[in-house]
């Protein structure tokens, strides 16, 4: 026995066995390797990279199987796959996960000491994490791999930040911004979502210079230590007295003018808006427009600072509390509404932020709507509708990127600070990756000096993902690149299209002018009784469960049976549904191959049956590879299986029957190279969604007369050689149907599907089927067949 091959020989499929083989076998003949030098036109993917979470989940179960369909149909087809693995290991996830795993914070040890411990974590759980996506069978190149976090990747996101920063897109900002007190850190508009809160509504009545009170309605009295001006509309007719005048802060001895503003909803709530620094970002916007100096009234960590006076150190909630009891208490209040509004809150943490004068950098691209429209119109998007979220978000954005996070665990940015003069100072690109923290400028400032101070945050991890495409092709010499970028595919969740798709685009055409890749592939969400599934409503289901019990085709399979964008609910019935295709796939082929005695060749001519038969393969064929290359790998895989179940399980193994077994040579010749081919056609047809138990049979069956080491380096099935004729369909369908409708009458009179009968059958019919006359009354068992109207005659 050669070294590619292995053995398979199984009386019934045992999947954990044969998975277990299979995979070993897959990895020792490097099935899936890159080959550079090889002459086919490369297909590339922009492989996600999965955050390291500890293991998988049932939704990357779900995204990644489908990548692969047309991963492993593309490899068939011939092109040469550039299919890389990536981690995605760095920054705030990590963090966190190791937080828990190791019991520890961050911010209570030394920087270097806490990232020492996320290394370590990194290299005893990656190969466990990474064994996850072997496991469902991604045939990715997991030699062509990159960690978010290591020095190749680190090199590349420095880079990109120095290539930013000297095209006058990076620049730093002291202003308000978005802030999640839980993780202390600066965030982005792409990293809030809407949580609805119950919440109270305070109206409050304030006292003014003209003797007559105001009331403004809202939802954070605690923040009127930062308190700067009350707003009205200048078109409401019921402030218009109140314009210039003063009104006095109850509690806080203080006053504030109150002045228009044309962006007030005269509509809501009262109609006056008492103007904060800062409860939102329009509070920080009217604040740079007004030229108003602002109050900072919040800490890091969500807490009132001296500012607030005795509720100093208290948390929102705690302070939002009994300001409006002792509101109340003085009869400032006017009325508490209760409501339910939307709160912007940090997805990873669920914390509502808060707005924060800090030092950030930022990307600058407000300026750059129009471009991104049509970056996003030049990629071909697959369902075409999941654009819209691409436009929406580019029509929506409303601030630049704030790319600093202050955090522990990611990758640093290449900049020092002089110390005398508070020049910045970037690194040198021949000296990446650099660690500000450890290493050095290389000279001296232009004022002289040579102290520095080291820039201490670090690059926001989506900063880094929105790389991939160069961290992908960057795994090769530069000769390869060349054919890789920009890549073929991306595929990747809808959730993250406004994170990683959006920002890839963008980066990828300020620093090369150009789109990372041409094709963009979305899939949906996996839900439990039509919910999301969340750790925190135990709504989970463990990929690793589901694989025990029911093996990697069977998950796959399930993934199949959704489109493309499309949220599927997780069913147990289709996993089951997908055991029972592998079981019957495995015992026809077994079937087929016991009857198989001698070697097979291609007849002179098919007898007819076998070449009707083979021209309804043939178009099958044709519309399983139209729909992969339109990515409609569900209709691909539901057009070979329907196939597979309905016409060659179901009709045709017992159509040729007769020949298999008493024909004559020519006959047995006819039908064993149509079983042979049809059947291989099948399985190729089946190979990206069931790849274990395809490969199974390969090896088993096809391996001695084919010459490819496994099925999925196998060339795609091409048309089968078989001549046709105009009435093909039609002779074809009244095969079948007569059939069905024999069986069915056998069914109702209870007898057997082998009973002996006397047939009558339509003239129009009877001349349709005289090629086939012989294949046909066997198949029904007819010992005659008259002329006239339809009839089935028992003869037992």
């Amino acid at each position: 026995m050669g070294k590619e091959e292995i053995k398979t020989k199984q009386e019934s499929y045992d999947f954990k066995e044969s998975e277990r083989k299979i995979l070993d076998f897959w990895e020792k003949e490097k099935i899936f390797k890159f080959d550079p030098k090889k002459k086919a036109e490369v297909y590339g993917i922009d492989t996600p990279p999965p955050t390291v979470s500890g293991k998988m989940h049932i939704g990357h179960a779900f995204q990644y199987s489908q990548m692969d369909f047309i991963a492993r149909y593309k490899r068939m087809a011939g092109y040469n796959l550039f299919y890389p693995f990536g981690t995605d290991d760095n920054g705030l996830p990590t963090e966190r996960l190791v937080e828990k795993s190791k019991n520890v914070r961050a911010k209570d040890m030394p920087r270097e000491e806490f990232i020492k411990i996320c290394q370590d974590f990194l290299k005893e759980e990656l190969p466990k994490f990474i064994q996850d996506w072997k496991n469902i069978g991604i045939s990715c190149d997991f030699d062509l791999y990159y960690s978010t976090i290591n020095e190749h990747c680190r090199r590349i996101s420095q880079w990109s930040f120095l290539d930013l920063y000297k095209k006058d897109r990076i620049y730093q900002k002291k202003a308000p911004f978005m802030w999640c007190p839980e993780c202390q850190t600066a965030i982005s508009q792409y990293e809030l979502k809407d949580k609805p809160e119950k919440s109270d509504f305070v109206y409050i009545k304030f006292q003014t210079s003209i003797g007559k009170p105001i009331t403004i309605a809202t939802t954070r009295p605690e923040l009127m230590p930062a308190c700067v001006a009350i707003h009205v509309h200048p078109d409401d007719s019921r402030y218009k007295k109140f314009i210039n005048a003063k009104a006095k802060l109850p509690i806080f001895d203080r006053e504030v003018e109150i002045t228009t503003n044309e962006e007030v909803d005269m509509e809501f709530g009262s109609g006056a808006v008492y103007h904060c620094t800062f409860g939102d970002m329009d509070d920080a916007e009217w604040i740079e427009k007004m030229k108003i100096k602002p109050i900072e009234v919040m800490n890091k960590d969500g807490t009132l600072n001296e500012k607030a006076g005795k509720y100093s150190g208290m948390k929102s909630k705690e302070a939002r509390k009994k300001i409006t009891r002792e509101l109340q208490e003085m009869g400032a209040v006017e009325k508490v509404e209760k409501i339910e509004n939307s709160v912007k809150v940090h997805e990873r943490c669920d914390t509502p932020i808060e707005i924060l004068m800090t030092n950030q950098w930022f990307v600058k691209y407000l300026d750059l709507k129009n471009k991104m429209l049509e970056w996003g119109n030049k990629l071909n998007w697959h369902p075409e509708y999941m654009k819209h979220r691409y436009d929406n978000w580019a029509n929506g954005l409303k601030w630049d990127w704030c790319i600093s996070r202050q955090r522990f665990f990611g990758v640093p940015f290449p900049v020092w600070y002089c110390k005398k003069c508070n020049k910045v100072i970037l690194a040198e690109e021949k000296d990446l990756p650099v660690d500000p923290l450890k290493d050095k400028p290389t000279g001296k400032c232009k004022c002289g000096s040579n102290e520095f101070i080291p820039e201490k945050d670090i690059l926001d991890t989506w900063f880094t993902s929105s790389m991939t495409p160069r961290l992908a092709v960057e795994l090769t010499d530069k000769e390869t690149r060349e054919k890789i970028f920009p890549m073929s595919l991306r595929p990747q969740a809808h959730d993250i299209i406004t994170f990683w798709l959006f920002n890839t685009v963008v980066k990828s055409n300020l620093h090369y002018g150009k789109n990372p890749f041409k094709d963009v592939l979305i899939s949906g969400f996996v839900k439990l009784e039509g919910e999301k599934m969340s750790k925190s409503k135990g709504n989970v289901i463990e990929p690793r469960e589901v694989l025990e019990k029911y093996g990697a085709d069977a998950m796959r399979y399930w993934a199949s049976t959704s489109n493309l964008g499309e949220d599927l609910d997780y069913q147990e019935k289709d996993l089951l549904t997908g055991k029972k295709f592998i079981t019957k796939i495995f015992n026809a082929t077994n079937f087929v191959f016991m009857n198989l005695k001698e070697k097979i060749k291609e007849p002179k001519e098919l007898c007819e049956t076998d070449r009707l038969f083979t021209t309804q393969m043939n178009e099958v064929i044709k519309k399983a590879t139209d729909a992969f290359e339109k990515y409609e790998y569900s209709k691909a895989k539901q057009e070979a299986e329907h196939f597979f179940w309905k016409i060659f399980c179901d009709n045709y193994l017992e159509i040729i029957k007769r020949r298999v077994y008493n024909g004559n040579k020519e006959e047995k010749e006819s039908a064993f190279y149509t079983l042979y081919t049809c059947l291989l056609s099948i399985l190729k047809m089946m190979a990206p969604f069931t790849p274990f138990v395809t490969e199974e049979l390969y090896q088993t069956h096809f391996k001695k007369t084919e010459n490819d080491k496994s099925i999925h380096i196998s060339s795609w099935p091409e048309e089968i050689k078989a001549k046709k004729e105009k009435n093909d369909v039609e002779k074809f369908e009244i095969l079948i149907n007569l059939i069905a409708k024999i069986r069915q009458a056998k069914s109702e009179a209870k007898k057997s599907v082998k009973a002996e009968i006397i047939l009558t059958l339509e003239d129009k019919e009877k001349q349709e089927l005289k090629d086939i006359l012989d294949d046909f009354k066997a198949v029904v068992n007819a010992r005659e067949i008259k002329t006239g109207k339809f009839n089935v005659e028992f003869l037992d």
